[in-house]
């Protein structure tokens, strides 16, 4: 404390959306203390670490679905967008019907008014999905490793979505929620974002080539993958990332249509079930025997197949 009787602490904010939050949100904060005749007040307060509370960002307005809750805020006279109760609505119920009730069976979605806001709102090390329509992020404060929990839309990259390309991109974040139980480390990216980019376009009724346009151009150009995607090819903002996801989507698609939409569903919660060792390889080689009764190796020549049918399609 200094002569005049202020000083600064730290302190933590706790708060917990009743319904949707599994354990409290937790805002570190810098508090500016003045002492006075009556006692101490708070003089100023803002963020200490990590991303700021939505109240920060602005005016936090509820929207109230079904099945979700939709916290959008406005700043600066923009609003958020609205509409979003409904799409979530959809999306629980789409994730549902593939995945089963075992899991909370809502959805949280946080609206920032701005890109800059949402850039704001997403951690340390995230920074890259800046340009993302949506992400499926922790709650600040959660367990470490704690599973991501809530849905993180990007107002401006999610306006310039059709009604149709908003629907599976709110489905798609919906799976991650509902399947975190199930995910691990070690599931393979082209698993998890395939399975859940699968979920989102399951009713869609397009032919391939409409939902993987970018690999079909690749395709036609001579330019065909030689694997799977390795995790690190769904880094953000990397080269060919639209070609990465569409990689990832058609290997579910051709397990779904071979197997059925369950096998899939199956295969994803072994995968989840058990750890691989060493060698990784080798492992999901053996899962995909177990599961699909084929290993790796003729698994991607069949997923190969598929990439060059696109020039067809």
């Amino acid at each position: 404390m200094d002569r005049a009787g202020r000083c600064a602490a730290t302190a933590e904010l706790t708060v917990e959306v009743t319904g949707y939050d599994r354990w409290p949100v937790v805002h570190p904060r810098r508090l500016a203390l003045a002492r006075s005749a009556a006692g101490w007040r708070v003089e100023h307060e803002e963020g200490a670490d990590g991303p700021p509370p939505p109240w920060d960002l602005g005016t936090v307005r509820a929207e109230d679905g079904a099945r979700c809750l939709v916290l959008g805020m406005d700043a600066g006279g923009i609003p958020a967008p609205t509409g979003l109760a409904v799409v979530g609505d959809r999306a629980v119920a789409a994730v549902e019907a593939l995945w089963g009730t075992a899991w909370a069976g809502r959805l949280l979605l946080e609206v920032p008014a701005t890109g800059e806001q949402f850039t704001r709102l997403l951690a340390d090390g995230q920074a890259g999905w800046s340009g993302m329509a949506a992400v499926t992020v922790a709650a600040p404060g959660a367990p470490l490793n704690a599973p991501a929990d809530r849905v993180l839309v990007n107002p401006e990259t999610y306006a310039g979505l059709s009604d149709f390309g908003r629907q599976v991109v709110v489905t798609h974040e919906a799976v991650h929620v509902a399947t975190r139980a199930d995910t691990r480390a070690w599931t393979p990216l082209w698993l998890s974002e395939g399975a859940a980019d699968w979920t989102g376009y399951r009713d869609a009724n397009r032919p391939a080539r409409r939902i993987a346009p970018e690999l079909a151009r690749d395709v036609a150009a001579g330019r065909l993958p030689a694997a799977l995607p390795e995790d690190a090819a769904f880094a953000a903002g990397g080269e060919g990332l639209a070609q990465v996801y569409e990689q990832a989507w058609l290997a579910c698609d051709l397990i779904a249509r071979r197997y059925g939409p369950q096998r899939l569903v199956a295969l994803y919660r072994a995968v989840g079930a058990a750890a691989p060792g060493a060698d990784r390889q080798a492992w999901l080689d053996g899962l995909l025997r177990d599961r699909l009764g084929l290993g790796l190796a003729e698994f991607t020549r069949l997923w190969q197949a598929e990439v060059r049918a696109l020039a067809q399609s």
